[in-house]
């Protein structure tokens, strides 16, 4: 399965759909700079594929944007707020999607969450295991 006739697709792969909805929201190349080369969808699915497969960044294969390019995105993208931006826009298209306000009224907190501080889970987890009473015995 091809898209174009450029590489074969990847499972993490943004189908058409989806990426009609984070295009627009990718911030265009900078006024002034060189014109932007990169295929920006190809970037956002090698980051997708790297968080999929968790592979290293020189790890990325060789049919996507060079991983230095990539790493250049992902991190220039977390700094100016574009991934944050993306992220809340999706959810609240989500949510308005689904017939809910935009933004979330309310918050849960994990009971689980709760029990652990309460037994301050942190000690807990670290004290030394104590021998069985057969073992005093020897």
């Amino acid at each position: 399965m091809k898209r174009g006739m450029e590489r074969n697709l990847y499972p993490s792969d943004l189908t058409d759909e989806q990426w009609k909805l984070v295009e627009p929201r990718i911030p265009p190349a900078k006024p002034g700079g060189r014109p932007r080369e990169v295929d920006m969808r190809e970037v956002v699915n090698a980051l997708l594929y790297l968080s999929r497969t968790g592979c290293q960044w020189r790890a990325l294969p060789h049919d996507f944007p060079p991983w230095q390019t990539v790493s250049y995105y992902y991190y220039q993208f977390r700094n100016d707020g574009t991934w944050q931006r993306l992220h809340d826009a999706l959810r609240q298209d989500v949510r308005v999607g689904a017939g809910r306000e935009p933004t979330p009224s309310a918050a849960i907190i994990d009971s689980q969450s709760v029990k652990t501080t309460e037994k301050r889970g942190i000690v807990v987890a670290t004290m030394r295991a104590r021998k069985s009473m057969a073992a005093n015995d020897m």
